[in-house]
């Protein structure tokens, strides 16, 4: 085996569970909305570019969405959301 190649496979494994261990300690919609921006770049395809830009809008609306509907039914909701500052990026939004 080429020990270059070995390396590069290395590196990148290393690189994924680096990668996969940070997103486990993100919020929810936030890590998606970075995965659903790895798959332009890895595919290098101009059409899933412009689905991504269109996926921030929908998971915009179904968190507001999502909070009406817990707000409703959910008891307590509302002191939890004066608590919680960030939805989905923290320092931003």
């Amino acid at each position: 085996m080429n020990i270059k190649l070995f390396l590069q496979a290395i590196i990148k494994y290393a690189f994924g569970v680096f990668i996969v261990g940070g997103l486990l300690f993100i919020p929810m919609y936030a890590a998606t909305i970075l995965l659903f921006l790895t798959i332009p770049l890895v595919l290098g395809s101009i059409i899933s570019f412009i689905i991504f830009l269109i996926y921030p809008i929908i998971i915009g609306k179904r968190i507001k969405n999502e909070e009406k509907v817990l707000e409703k039914d959910l008891k307590g909701y509302t002191e939890y959301k004066k608590k919680i500052k960030y939805k989905v990026i923290p320092f931003v939004w």
